[in-house]
């Protein structure tokens, strides 16, 4: 561990009141940063480009750039993308695998799907080689118990090898372990004195449940993405201490909580998506406060379109979550399913005439024609700026040179020519089809669940999610869009309000009629005592300590796997039963009385409260001004089945009392908002804006 890395034992680290807390996300693109500062009620605000090469530059250039006294910050909360990146790009340390003799190729078997599932042909390479996956004489049943002896001898030889081999990491996943985890423990307790580095996971104690190719997926993830981790976690504190901080940073989880850079490391895998994570808690966050607990989130970005769930201001998180081909990761995530329409995504006429939108990107570079950085396909964000959604003017900024008519010419000969139609055509067919696949993104996370979509609003972020908002939810019958005060920096303002959080899973996978429910009881107060004593070793003040409970459940015979929760503790054996049909008809519509229910997971959530921030300083209320048409910053032909003269509106200079009737464009720094003729909107206590949708 680097020396500036804040220690456990380290005094500066016990619980205290945070005042001045900084939320730091770093994108691939930019590094947002939201400061508040409790004491004087101010906030701060950055967004700089990402240091791709150490994101730990553009962590301190954004402090910088809000000009933070890094000595005087109380806590840093920091959302990354070093290991979704990582595993995206495949950009992994050498790992090696020891494994039950005769197991080894589980990694590769998986479920025997298959990349593409029609056609002839696909390849699929998993994480770590074949060479690097070696065996060893043990076995447990699924029972628990010892079928063969672990060769200790030749586990040594297999860690030796390993480590000629030039390994950084090393993974130690042996059959049935979440039954009896003896043998993993041992191997690793011998792996330990001969392994040169901490780099090293055990199976069970990352993932404690059955089916041994996503547990050995997971464990391989984990620990090929380990050393990057936390060399990056030492880098940034080594980085920050050396500007003064002498407090814990804390990193953000793909479930949707945080633990301290001092921990992070040990389970690396559990920080993949926690960039669209801290996007969601800020959205549970604004909403509960907002009184709209049931929020359908909307991230709309340049290359992509993020979109979760979110009940009773309790985002959903999944353990089944699959970053890509034959790559699931079974630790408890934020559910977020994602689509490949963003503002740069690309528009383009397909050999048989058929208008596309995505999933091609033009990216940052050279990005879409309007950043005149060399662009020449038309995409979404091209699109809205011929329609005039987005403001025209801002062209005359951009180094390239680039004109609305550069824009106009190359939209009207690559997509309306082959059409029949004129550029505006074009542009708005481009928008159509955008939404369109957009809308199939939200039904993914609602209506394939069983949810309706009417009883839900669509909190839209990410700097386009405003601009299409609200003709996604008139076409899903969405009432209301929550456009929070930053969109732009959302992600960023999740570091700032998420809560410290612990998942458990504990397999259990037996019939319910012949369940030991004084056992699920003990592993039910087992996670929770192992929960709040790890929320207790953090060096952050909590006000309450909260638990989740349920159970996974499926009908004997069956694969679907469907949590039930359990909000007033452990009910009966029959009243399991009669919870899970429950869930399974809320499902499936199908009724399965005469099958019986097998318990396949315990799950417990605990939750460590912070103290409340006030969003409403977010947009500083002196900038406001007392009448609507004080804010109005002029008008613009904007498109709606037809041009018509819309005014437009500086966010930060609107009462808070004010209603706006659509059509209006509302600008502010990062984003601009569409009402369409119909819509209106207005304003809570925190700034937030709510579009009431016509129809």
């Amino acid at each position: 561990m680097s020396q500036h890395l804040p220690r456990g034992d380290d005094s500066r680290n016990a619980p205290a009141r945070q005042s001045v807390v900084a939320g730091i996300d770093v994108g691939g693109t930019f590094t947002d940063l939201v400061l508040f500062d409790a004491a004087h009620g101010t906030v701060r605000l950055a967004k700089v480009p990402t240091t791709l090469d150490n994101q730990a530059f553009g962590v301190i250039h954004a402090l910088d750039a809000a000009n933070a006294d890094i000595a005087a910050l109380d806590l840093i909360v920091h959302g990354t993308t070093t290991t979704t990146n990582a595993v995206l790009e495949r950009q992994l340390c050498r790992t090696g695998l020891i494994t039950t003799l005769g197991f080894r190729d589980v990694l590769e078997l998986g479920r025997r799907t298959r990349p593409q599932a029609y056609g002839m042909k696909g390849e699929f390479h998993p994480i770590i080689a074949r060479d690097l996956r070696l065996e060893v004489p043990e076995r447990m049943d699924a029972r628990g118990n010892v079928v063969t002896a672990l060769d200790e001898d030749a586990l040594r030889a297999a860690v030796t090898r390993l480590i000629e081999e030039d390994c950084e990491a090393l993974v130690i996943h042996f059959l049935h372990a979440y039954a009896n985890p003896a043998h993993e423990i041992r191997a690793g307790e011998i792996a330990k004195d001969i392994w040169p580095n901490g780099n090293i996971t055990l199976g069970h104690a990352l993932l404690s449940e059955s089916r041994e190719y996503e547990r050995g997926v997971t464990a391989a993830v984990n620990a090929s993405v380990q050393p990057l981790l936390r060399r990056y976690v030492e880098r940034l504190a080594d980085t920050l201490a050396a500007r003064g901080y002498r407090h814990d940073v804390l990193v953000m989880n793909g479930n949707g909580g945080m633990v301290s850079a001092r921990h992070v490391a040990n389970e690396a895998a559990k920080t993949v998506m926690s960039g669209p994570a801290s996007g969601v808690m800020a959205a549970a966050y604004t909403g509960r406060r907002a009184g709209m607990g049931n929020l359908i989130t909307y991230d709309m970005g340049g290359t992509s379109t993020d979109v979760a769930l979110i009940r009773n201001a309790e985002p959903t998180v999944s353990n089944e979550i699959e970053v890509e081909y034959a790559m699931p990761i079974h630790v408890p995530m934020v559910d977020v399913r994602t689509v490949g329409a963003g503002g740069g995504s690309i528009a383009s006429i397909t050999a048989a005439g058929l208008l596309q939108v995505g999933p091609q990107s033009a990216g940052a570079t050279p990005g879409p024609i309007c950043y005149g950085r060399g662009g020449e396909k038309p995409t979404i964000s091209d699109a809205n700026l011929l329609l005039g959604r987005l403001n025209p003017a801002r062209l005359a900024t951009v180094p390239g040179g680039v004109t609305l008519q550069d824009v106009k010419d190359i939209f009207g000969a690559t997509i309306g020519a082959p059409l029949g139609l004129d550029a505006i055509e074009a542009a708005a067919a481009v928008i159509r089809i955008a939404n369109a696949r957009m809308s199939d993104a939200v039904r993914m996370v609602s209506v394939s669940l069983g949810e309706d979509p009417r009883d839900f609003a669509l909190f839209a972020f990410g700097g386009a999610g405003p601009l299409h908002a609200s003709a996604i939810a008139r076409e899903l019958g969405i009432p209301r869009v929550l456009v929070p005060s930053r969109p732009g920096i959302t992600n960023a303002l999740g570091c700032v309000v998420a809560d410290l959080r612990h998942d458990f899973v504990q397999t259990v996978n037996r019939p319910l009629a012949s369940v030991d429910l004084d056992a699920v009881h003990a592993i039910f107060a087992r996670q929770s005592a192992d929960g709040r004593n790890l929320i207790g070793k953090e060096a952050v003040s909590v006000r309450r300590i909260r638990e989740i409970r349920s159970v996974d459940m499926q009908f004997i015979g069956q694969t679907h796997v469907l949590r039930v929760a359990l909000p007033d503790g452990v009910p009966s054996r029959e009243d399991l039963q009669r919870r899970f049909e429950e869930a399974y008809f809320a499902r499936f519509h199908v009724e399965l009385p005469e099958i019986r229910a097998n318990l396949v997971n315990v799950n417990t959530s605990v939750i460590g409260e912070r103290e409340e921030i006030d969003l409403s300083a977010l947009i500083d209320p002196a900038g406001r001004r007392a009448r609507l048409e004080d804010a109005q910053t002029g008008t613009r032909s904007v498109w709606f089945d037809g041009f018509v003269e819309t005014p437009v509106y500086w966010r930060d200079h609107l009462p808070l009392d004010a209603v706006i009737a659509g059509p209006a464009i509302v600008e502010q720094m990062d984003t601009t908002i569409l009402l369409e003729p119909g819509d209106s909107a207005a304003q809570d206590r925190d700034g937030n804006l709510i579009i009431t949708v016509k129809g």
